[in-house]
């Protein structure tokens, strides 16, 4: 089958509007006026939920595979990510001293303070890292603060893939039921469940109304009246929540609630819209990074770790719309340029079980 560049074009496009959201939600939290930044959650995670459930087959054998593929290699990434952490601690304070380390960290707005790295490493973070537990990692706060999707990737992926087999011509109940549990859940914020339940049912509906429409095109009618009552619903979300409830949006995020939901709805609408309308003939740049999505989702977050450096000393220097733009340019060629370096290592460390497999098995 050929590929559909589209896909790939909006996979990349959301990349790279994360590292935007990421640029201007953490190093940007020092000089960017919170309006912009609201703004930037236009196009977030949900897309990715979209966009694979407009790619899911029901497949359980090569998802489970593609599951477990993306298992190691988030193994091997975190592996890596641990001991350049601790060896980055040691260096520091063996080089100069403890506090010297707390003032590095007092550059993440000083709330990263780490503990004081013994010679050996803390192997049951990496431990709890292996099992998605994200406990802190002091020198890339960024990379663990965006590992929530992760966690939820894959329980979405199984679910869906598992109605998908087995309860196909049932999916429209299993929308229904996930849409009333959301409904319920936003009666009363203070009664909204804790854990991932919400997250479930928000991204598990985008995902099965994905696919609902897979190698369909949305009704052209359609388009204009559901921008019209999307727009509509978040006009009045001043009303009903008060008008601070759209500088609190990423508050709304997690979990998702009501006024993020509909906040959501305008880049999904759009993906939907150009979903088998706007045919992507070339393959260019930005469907290279939708291909890569993985790996530059886990570069991001050493990147945006790394600009918070050049922030500091400039934010009060230069005007914070051009200091964000040249922020932002800098943050994507940090993860352009680790990416490289991650699918190496990636290749490396593959190599490196397979060899561990073909011994193995000659010892057998």
């Amino acid at each position: 089958m050929k590929r559909d560049l589209y896909i790939d074009f909006a996979k990349g496009f959301a990349t790279l509007s994360i590292i935007f959201i990421h640029t201007v939600f953490w190093s940007g939290q020092f000089y960017i006026p919170t309006e912009l930044r609201v703004l930037s959650l236009l196009i977030d995670v949900p897309i990715f939920f979209a966009l694979s459930g407009l790619t899911s087959s029901g497949n359980l054998e090569k998802t489970f595979y593609r599951l477990l593929k993306l298992q190691i290699t988030y193994m091997i990434f975190v592996t890596g990510l641990f001991l350049v952490d601790w060896l980055f601690k040691v260096i520091v304070i063996n080089f100069w001293s403890l506090d010297t380390l707390k003032n590095i960290y007092a550059t993440f707005g000083g709330k990263y303070i780490p503990r004081n790295p013994s010679a050996i490493p803390n192997w049951e973070q990496l431990g709890n890292w292996f099992a998605h537990s994200y406990s802190n990692c002091d020198t890339f706060p960024v990379v663990m603060g965006s590992f929530w999707y992760l966690k939820i990737y894959y329980i979405i992926t199984v679910f869906g893939i598992l109605i998908l087999k087995f309860f196909n011509k049932h999916i429209p109940w299993f929308i229904a039921i996930c849409a009333a549990l959301l409904c319920y859940f936003n009666i009363d914020f203070g009664n909204y469940p804790s854990g991932q339940v919400g997250y479930v049912c928000f991204y598990l509906a985008i995902f099965l109304i994905a696919h609902q429409l897979k190698g369909k095109q949305l009704n052209k009618n359609l388009i204009p009246l559901l921008y019209t009552l999307c727009l509509a619903a978040l006009a009045t979300l001043g009303f009903v929540y008060g008008d601070d409830i759209y500088l609190r949006m990423n508050k709304m995020k997690f979990p998702p609630k009501l006024p993020y939901i509909l906040w959501s709805f305008l880049s999904l609408i759009t993906v939907f819209a150009l979903y088998n309308r706007w045919k992507i003939t070339k393959d260019n740049f930005i469907n290279e990074i939708g291909r890569n999505a993985i790996f530059y989702y886990f570069a991001q977050g050493i990147s945006s770790s790394l600009v918070y450096f050049v922030v500091v000393p400039l934010q009060d220097q230069i005007h914070w719309a051009i200091l964000m733009i040249a922020i932002y340019i800098l943050n994507v060629l940090l993860a352009i340029a680790i990416v490289q370096l991650l699918k190496r290592t990636d290749t490396l460390g593959w190599n490196i079980l397979k060899k561990l497999r073909k011994y193995t098995e000659s010892r057998a």
